[in-house]
């Protein structure tokens, strides 16, 4: 990165597993009711509040972010999920969190 890309540059959070957060700015957050880790797959359930979340969005966590892989609402697998919804988001990685925990969900 020369000069002006270290003055100018976007911000970029490395994170433990390689996955890195270029936005500056969530675009939707998501509060977890329940945590299941089946294999090196993680799925969260909760509620999506403020905005809107897509296959291939990141969730961050404390230490580390996961990509979103599949979003399941009713056990059916849905294309994305608004503010309110109560979802399963099937990721993609590991990530650290557990029930009560607010997440914050960036774009691609």
């Amino acid at each position: 990165m020369g000069l002006l890309g270290k003055f100018f540059g976007r911000k970029r959070e490395p994170l433990e597993e390689g996955i890195e957060i270029v936005s500056r700015h969530p675009v939707a957050s998501f509060h977890v009711e329940s945590v299941l880790r089946i294999g090196e797959k993680v799925t969260i359930i909760g509620t999506v509040e403020g905005g809107m979340v897509y296959p291939g969005y990141k969730v961050k966590g404390k230490k580390n972010a996961a990509l979103v892989y599949i979003i399941e609402k009713d056990r059916k697998r849905v294309e994305y999920a608004v503010d309110g919804d109560k979802v399963a988001l099937i990721l993609e990685g590991r990530i650290e969190t557990k029930k009560g925990d607010t997440l914050e969900v960036y774009q691609s």
